[in-house]
């Protein structure tokens, strides 16, 4: 009875039908054997056992098989590299980890227009591009404006400004969270914006975001928006 080119390539596939003995005289590792990519007397098996039952009156176009075998090492190399993929991606997670931890109790510069107002005193810094004049403007959480002013500067990075907590009319406005919106305004005329940045202690890292976050002045960053670390 003539086994079919389905059934007989199942076998070989599934290990029932025992390869012909490899004259080459080397041995592949076990590992190797457990894949099509990895074990090139498996292709032959299966090339020599679909030429063994095909009809002899319709053959089967061997190109084509050969072909799709071919298509198959290839996804399974694919799916081999997005493993590796997967432990290159882990690694780096404890490596940004590991930076993030060594952040702690020191003071950081990162980029954020918001800044934590304590004992009536907050403070941002600002990189001037020229010397010109800079308008600042102050909201509270809610939005609302609570003070605006405008300065003459000089160009220079890392310049601190300071707010008391006072607005325009005298009011003293509480502790908590202010936001700075900044831009220069050169003798031109010329507008530039301004990103403001803060200042503060790094108290804790949560590790278990992805990048992970630091905590300062009550707000979270990622250690991307670092710009620097002051002593």
């Amino acid at each position: 009875m003539t086994t079919s080119v389905g059934s007989a390539i199942q076998q070989v596939v599934s290990g029932t039908t025992t390869p012909p003995a490899s004259t080459s005289g080397t041995s592949t590792s076990a590992t190797d054997n457990t894949t099509l990519a990895g074990n090139f007397q498996t292709f032959l098996t299966l090339l020599t056992t679909q030429l063994q039952n095909q009809n002899p009156l319709d053959p089967l176009d061997t190109n084509q098989f050969t072909q799709q075998l071919v298509q198959f090492a290839g996804v399974e190399q694919q799916l081999k590299t997005n493993d590796q993929l997967s432990s290159l991606v882990s690694l780096q997670q404890t490596a940004q980890s590991t930076q993030a931890l060594g952040f702690v109790g020191k003071t950081a510069v990162v980029d954020g227009s918001t800044a934590t107002m304590t004992n009536s005193a907050a403070t941002w810094q600002l990189n001037i591009p020229s010397n010109s004049t800079l308008n600042v403007t102050i909201a509270n959480s809610t939005g609302q404006t609570v003070f605006s002013n405008a300065y003459p500067v000089s160009a220079g990075n890392n310049q601190s400004f300071s707010w008391n907590g006072q607005g325009n009319d005298g009011t003293q406005w509480p502790d908590g969270k202010y936001t700075m919106t900044a831009t220069t305004t050169d003798a031109s005329g010329n507008t530039v914006g301004v990103s403001p940045q803060i200042q503060g202690v790094v108290n804790s890292v949560d590790l278990t975001q992805t990048p992970p976050l630091l905590s300062i002045g009550g707000q979270t960053y990622t250690v991307s928006q670092i710009k620097s670390i002051v002593n």
